[in-house]
């Protein structure tokens, strides 16, 4: 086997200058894309944090709104016991006096 001659290792250097550069280019893609990613999860971690800072506001507005509702719900109860009764001693003194 001869030795390899100057215009051979020239072009066996310049196809692993090419392989090293397309790896590189390679390796350069994935980090930007890993730090995209990276860059995207920390995006969904902060709105996951907002929504749940949101949802918390929410149920307590939530709470606050069934609170009142209830006490509304129990005056308009008795309001309505106090009418019944009020019309029903109308009711007698109707009769009483007929």
């Amino acid at each position: 086997m001869a030795a390899p001659t100057l215009d051979e290792a020239m072009k066996r250097l310049e196809v692993a200058l090419g392989l090293l550069e397309a790896s590189i280019s390679r390796r350069l893609d994935a980090d930007t894309r890993r730090g995209g990613l990276e860059t995207e999860l920390q995006l969904m971690q902060d709105d996951r944090a907002r929504l749940a800072v949101e949802l918390d506001g929410a149920l307590t507005r939530l709470h606050r709104f069934e609170a009142a509702t209830d006490d509304v719900s129990r005056r308009v109860r008795h309001a309505i016991g106090a009418v019944e009764t009020v019309l029903a001693q109308a009711g007698q003194l109707v009769t009483e006096e007929g």
